[in-house]
C-alpha cells in the first residue's frame, strides 16, 4: 500500500496581512515600551518629589507676595474710585473680597485668566500670579532635574566620605531598632544593594534549572551559597538562586537547588535581562540554536557532576 502524499498547507489570504501586523508590532513595541517605562519613572518622581516641592514653593511665594495686600480699612475713604486706589504712588486694584493688591499684579493675572472669571480672593489672585510667573513647567522641570542630579551627586560624595558614612551608619542603626520598619527596610536594602552595588558579587552568575518540572528549563541568577542545614540534608553543595519572571526580571522568587542540577550558561547579565524582558525573543548571539552546534554539543562527553566535597 502506497504511503499518502504529504499535504502542503495552503496559505490563507489573510496570512500576508497577519505577518505584516506582527512585523509592525515587532518594530513599534520596543520604542513604545521604552517610552512607557521612562514615563512611569518620571511620573513617580514627579508625584513624590516634584509636586510636593512645587506646592511648598508656591506656599512660600504666595505668602511673600501677600505682604503687598492692603486691607480695605487701610485705604482712605476718598481713594477708591471704581475699585482703584493710588497710595504712596502705587496703583492698587480691589478684589471681590474687598482687599487691595498692586494693579500690576492684578492686571497680569487678568491677562492670564482672559475672559474667564477673576479669583474672588486676593489669595486666589496670587496663586495664579505665582504659578504663571515662577512655576511654569518649562522653567521648573529643567531646574528640578539639575538640582535632583546635583543632590544625588553630592549625597554620593558625602556618604563615601568618612563622616558621611558614620552618620549613615548611625541612621541605619536607628532604623533597624524599629520593630516593623526594620523588616521592610532590611529587605529593600538587600535588593537595592544587589542592583546598585558597584562591586562584583562573588557568586552571581547565570544558570539554568529545571522548573517547575523535569524537562522545563528556567533562567536563574545565582545569589549565593545555600543554607548549611539544607546542604547537609542534601549531602551535596546547594545554590541559592533568584528565578526571575518575564517581562520584569527583578521580580520573581528565591529557590534553593542542587549545584549538580544546574547548568552554567555562557551569557552575561545584560544578555540574560534582555532575554527575560523580551520573553525569549532576544537570544544572545552565542546561544542561537544551530543544527551543527547542537550535533557538536551532543557528540561531546557530558561534564562530570561535582563531588559532594567540592
Amino acid at each position: 500500500m502506497s504511503s499518502p502524499l504529504p499535504t502542503t498547507k495552503t496559505e490563507s489570504a489573510l496570512d500576508p496581512f497577519r505577518r505584516a501586523i506582527v512585523r509592525g508590532l515587532g518594530i513599534l513595541l520596543p520604542p513604545l515600551l521604552t517610552i512607557v517605562i521612562i514615563l512611569w519613572v518620571w511620573n513617580t518622581v514627579a508625584e513624590y518629589l516634584l509636586v510636593p516641592l512645587e506646592n511648598g514653593a508656591r506656599t512660600l511665594l504666595v505668602d511673600y507676595h501677600e505682604k503687598s495686600i492692603l486691607p480695605a480699612d487701610l485705604v482712605p475713604a476718598d481713594q477708591p474710585v471704581k475699585g482703584r486706589a493710588l497710595i504712596e504712588g502705587i496703583a492698587y486694584r480691589q478684589t471681590a473680597d474687598g482687599q487691595y493688591i498692586p494693579a500690576a499684579d492684578y492686571d497680569e493675572v487678568a491677562e492670564v485668566v482672559g475672559k474667564g472669571p477673576m479669583p474672588v480672593t486676593a489669595d486666589g489672585v496670587y496663586q495664579i500670579y505665582v504659578q504663571n510667573k515662577y512655576l511654569q513647567r518649562r522653567i521648573v522641570v529643567p531646574i528640578f532635574l539639575c538640582v535632583f542630579i546635583l543632590t544625588l551627586y553630592l549625597l554620593g560624595k558625602f556618604l563615601a566620605a568618612g563622616i558621611g558614612r558614620f552618620f549613615w551608619t548611625q541612621f541605619e542603626r536607628g532604623v533597624t531598632r524599629l520593630p516593623l520598619i526594620r523588616n521592610v527596610y532590611s529587605s529593600v536594602k538587600q535588593v537595592t544593594d544587589f542592583m546598585f552595588n558597584e562591586t562584583e558579587i562573588a557568586y552571581t552568575r547565570i544558570v539554568a534549572i529545571e522548573y517547575p518540572r523535569k524537562g522545563i528549563w528556567q533562567l536563574a541568577f545565582v545569589t549565593g551559597e545555600s543554607l548549611l542545614e539544607i546542604a547537609c540534608a542534601a549531602n551535596e553543595p546547594m545554590l541559592a538562586v533568584l528565578v526571575p519572571t518575564s517581562p520584569m526580571p527583578f521580580t520573581g522568587f528565591t529557590a534553593t537547588v542542587k549545584r549538580s542540577e544546574t547548568i552554567d550558561l555562557n551569557i552575561t547579565m545584560e544578555q540574560a535581562l534582555q532575554y527575560i524582558m523580551s520573553c525569549g525573543v532576544v537570544t544572545p548571539p552565542q546561544q542561537v540554536y544551530k543544527s551543527s552546534s547542537f550535533r557538536q554539543l551532543s557528540a561531546s562527553p557530558p561534564l562530570p557532576a561535582p563531588s559532594p566535597e567540592s
